[in-house]
């Protein structure tokens, strides 16, 4: 028996839309990253992007359990000297709170070109509207 190769041309690609109010953050994170690899289908390829596109509304009602809120900084350098920078979870889920979401996501997928072609079909919105309706998402539940 041989072993089943995805092709890119041959993958049929659906839109998803998902709730991420209530959600913690972590949960959420794993989920939207085995959908964006494309783990949760039956023709996952490791070297292939067999994924679908995910659409994220509510942002801003995401939940972090414990401290996290007040002891998470996200940390990041601006490649001058002395560049370091860290904002504190709170501020960053305030003024931008698709932000989180997206660092987490990304931190959950593979660290190359394959990865950076995945990050590219989330789409996070703080509220509850997003503009993708044409594409016909259909709504996935946690």
């Amino acid at each position: 028996m041989k072993t089943f190769m995805a092709k890119t041309n041959e993958i049929d690609r659906k839109w998803y839309v998902i709730d991420a109010e209530g959600k913690v953050l972590g949960r959420l994170a794993s989920e939207v990253s085995a959908i964006l690899t494309g783990k949760n289908k039956p023709i996952y390829t490791p070297h292939v992007d067999t994924g679908d596109f995910v659409i994220i509304i509510n942002a801003e009602k995401i939940k972090l359990t414990g401290n996290k809120l007040e002891q998470l900084n996200h940390t990041y350098h601006t490649g001058h000297p002395g560049g370091l920078k860290e904002i504190p979870y709170k501020r960053l889920i305030e003024e931008k709170p698709e932000r989180i979401i997206e660092l987490a996501v990304k931190g959950m997928l593979p660290k190359n070109k394959l990865g950076r072609k995945m990050i590219k079909k989330l789409k996070i919105y703080a509220g509850p509207e997003h503009k993708h309706e044409a594409q016909q998402p259909e709504v996935y539940e946690l």
